[in-house]
């Protein structure tokens, strides 16, 4: 399946690892080394380590519970050091997220990922070459401003089907964990949207009178209804100034924010809507983990 990016050719898909598992999203072998006495890639069988303490195995059939010791034996402690998370777990290494990260492997394996599926959400989550710092000081944001320990960055497009079925999933999110996950919003139209970048840019204008957010949940709630005439409907029942929105909507500094949005997510590997972003690391699971990824983000706290 390949990704769109603006003005190239598009598939379908939503924030999907190359054949995994993922998210639907609308679209513009690691090398062996040597882990302390484990080589990755080939742990004799004797050598494993099979009991963990603090992590529960009791939901994990026969065949789960092999594939999660092999794994938990292969995959590099998240806190740097070079041996297998479950060496890190075993001796009681001073890096906390050893525990977090087997329990980790072990929801990934009883939800049925593969090997390699389970390898690339493990690199994406703990490698400290997968986290980003995601500018958000000048975008719109919704939920808990400051202090929240949890920050979702969403990169969207308001005519993306599957981006508008995100949408109350997010919501509900923002809802579910008030106090605790703030939400970032970041432009991204794709070229292939006839009307992607006039609706950014009535975000932008309502956002402007200080009604971003409303003008955003309209948009998505009337996908199948952006055009010029549709947008300047919904500027007039949110009561704003249309002299003011209509000059907003065709203003440099308007097209600016879209253009600035949309070079941070080629900067970061955005290649279809809507790509996620948790505390800077890119979220490839299917939409309906995210609660529970959150969940375990904040168990890291």
């Amino acid at each position: 399946m390949t990704h769109p990016r603006p003005g190239s050719r598009i598939a379908t898909g939503l924030l999907v690892l190359a054949g995994l598992l993922a998210l639907p999203a609308c679209d513009d072998d690691a090398e062996q080394e040597l882990v302390e006495n484990v080589e990755v890639n080939g742990v004799e069988p004797e050598e494993l380590i099979e009991e963990l303490e603090g992590v529960d195995l009791s939901g994990l059939g026969g065949a789960e519970r092999r594939l999660f010791i092999r794994q938990v034996n292969d995959l590099l402690s998240p806190c740097g050091d070079p041996v297998s998370v479950a060496r890190c777990i075993d001796e009681g290494r001073e890096c906390a997220d050893c525990v977090h990260a087997a329990s980790y492997v072990k929801r990934l394996v009883g939800e049925g990922f593969e090997r390699h599926e389970i390898r690339e959400l493990y690199r994406l989550r703990f490698d400290p070459e997968t986290v980003a710092e995601i500018p958000d000081a000048d975008s719109p944001v919704r939920g808990t401003p400051m202090g929240a320990a949890v920050t979702l960055v969403e990169f969207s497009d308001f005519e993306c089907p599957f981006c508008g079925r995100a949408h109350p999933v997010l919501e509900r999110i923002v809802r579910e964990f008030d106090g605790q996950v703030r939400m970032v919003f970041k432009q991204y139209p794709l070229s292939m949207h006839e009307y992607a970048d006039d609706a950014s840019r009535a975000t932008i204008a309502a956002g402007n009178q200080g009604k971003f957010w409303e003008m955003h949940d309209t948009l998505f709630e009337h996908q199948t209804a952006l055009t010029p005439s549709d947008i300047e409907g919904y500027a007039e029942e949110l009561g704003l100034d249309m002299e003011r929105f209509r000059a907003d909507m065709e203003a440099e500094a308007t097209q600016a924010i879209i253009d600035r949005d949309r070079a941070l997510g080629q900067e970061l590997g955005v290649n279809s809507t809507p790509t996620i972003f948790v505390n800077g690391r890119k979220f490839e699971e299917p939409l309906e983990n995210l609660g529970q990824y959150i969940t375990e983000e904040l168990a890291r706290q």
